[in-house]
């Protein structure tokens, strides 16, 4: 196994290279739509070929999965392979607000090994190793033990009809840092019912897991990683005792938003 350090300090190399471009810093950036609706910039290319060079560089058997690579099934071939959004949060990277990370993790036969997220706006650089804890800043995490769902901190911009006994707390666009939110008892319950990709949470998860949280799918499944579809159908991330509620709570939603593709 990599030095959990080594594999921090690259991330944070990137992170200092993102922010350098950061508009919210003051600095110029260049961005553009890959598809309607879905943003990339300058910085996302850049901290993403740097991130490929280094980690292909710090561990030459792992196969690649990034947000920013084509995709090449030839990870397929590799028990070991690294998950990398280059910029987590795209939307407010550009947008000049610190709700972005730069995500990375390492995978083994589907499971995450080791995840680092490191946004470095909001000077946080979150860790995971799996068996031995996750820390935010050199602080161990304990995740939410909350024990009701009613009442449960959600980090969203608006709740459904059926959603209003839960309570907003603040949403960084960064997915990754809405499951880390769980991890630090920022939050007690971080879901979403649409199809997304292991890039977006494979770290978070990891350090979710590791302060204590329950984590799945939508449906209540475990998550699977280096997958031939790099997609699962929603995250779910809470307190371990409202997991089974959540998961009822969507269960309805979660099928008849399946099934409308």
């Amino acid at each position: 196994m990599i030095d959990r350090s080594r594999l921090e300090a690259i991330c944070r190399q990137a992170g200092a290279m993102a922010l350098a471009r950061w508009p919210g810093g003051g600095h110029a950036l260049r961005y553009w739509d890959k598809v309607p609706n879905s943003p990339v910039s300058e910085a996302d290319l850049m901290v993403d070929a740097f991130l490929k060079r280094e980690l292909g560089a710090l561990l030459p058997a792992a196969g690649w999965l990034s947000e920013e690579t084509t995709d090449d099934p030839a990870r397929l071939a590799h028990d070991l392979a690294w998950l990398v959004d280059p910029i987590d949060g795209t939307r407010d990277f550009i947008r000049g607000r610190p709700g972005w990370a730069v995500s990375v993790a390492l995978v083994s036969s589907g499971r995450p090994l080791m995840g680092v997220l490191v946004a470095p706006a909001r000077d946080e650089i979150w860790s995971a190793t799996a068996g031995a804890g996750a820390v935010l800043n050199g602080r161990a995490l304990a995740a939410s033990c909350r024990a009701s769902l009613p009442g449960a901190r959600v980090p969203a911009d608006t709740l459904s009809k059926e959603d209003r006994d839960l309570t907003l707390v603040e949403r960084p666009n960064s997915i990754a840092l809405r499951i880390a939110m769980v991890a630090d008892n920022r939050a007690d319950l971080l879901a979403t019912l649409r199809w997304g990709y292991e890039w977006d949470v494979a770290a978070a998860a990891l350090i979710a897991r590791e302060a204590g949280a329950a984590v799945s799918d939508a449906f209540g499944r475990t998550l699977a990683f280096n997958k031939r579809d790099p997609r699962a159908f929603g995250v779910l991330a809470c307190a371990p005792a409202i997991h089974d509620a959540a998961v009822e709570r969507l269960a309805g939603r979660a099928r008849a938003a399946v099934a409308t593709g």
